[in-house]
């Protein structure tokens, strides 16, 4: 979303992580997604840093000023996320991976950070004021998984200012464009565009 806000277009890759190209391993051996390499060879491997990138490119809609937080107050939010909010989303979601894992445990963690949201939230439409920032769009694809992993119970939550600020971000023109769905590239594939 950082990328198709700041107007960039770039060559896409689509991979399966199960089938993990070896030109993906040979610029980035950690081997997760997402890896954005810059014409220099410049390799970028964690999405806050890819985005940061984008938006210092360009910044149309003001992600990196947000309106209640200097900027180092919404990253270190990010940053939170992913201490508290991450791994317990991980062992809620795909509690087979984990030796030992209770989803529900995990589940009533996540919730603590959601009431955090949900505290923020209340007195602001965005986390950090009246507009969307890069906190948003970085925090919100998490809350969309741990929603989406039992849509029926979170609806019934009692979190509305969060559920409101979920809603309002995945009925966005440019989730709905990030989200789109791509063959899995192969080597010798023809090029692909993102955004088409």
């Amino acid at each position: 979303m950082s990328i198709l806000s700041a107007g960039i277009r770039c060559e896409l890759r689509e991979v399966v992580l199960r089938e993990k190209p070896a030109e993906m391993i040979s610029i980035s051996p950690k081997a997760t997604v997402p890896v954005l390499e810059l014409l220099d060879g410049t390799i970028i491997d964690e999405s806050i840093d890819i985005m940061k990138w984008a938006l210092t490119q360009r910044d149309p809609e003001n992600w990196l000023k947000p309106s209640n937080s200097k900027l180092n107050g919404a990253l270190s939010f990010v940053g939170e996320t992913e201490i508290q909010f991450k791994s317990h989303l991980d062992r809620y979601k795909y509690p087979n991976r984990y030796d030992d894992s209770n989803p529900i445990q995990h589940r009533t963690e996540c919730c603590k950070f959601i009431a955090q949201l949900e505290t923020k939230l209340a007195k602001t439409p965005y986390l950090f004021g009246a507009d969307v920032c890069i906190a948003d769009i970085a925090v919100f694809p998490f809350i969309r998984q741990f929603a989406n992993t039992d849509r029926n119970w979170f609806n019934n939550l009692p979190y509305r200012h969060t559920q409101k600020w979920l809603d309002k971000l995945l009925k966005g023109k440019l989730f709905d464009i990030a989200m789109k769905k791509y063959p899995q590239w192969q080597s010798g594939n023809n090029l692909v565009f993102f955004p088409e």
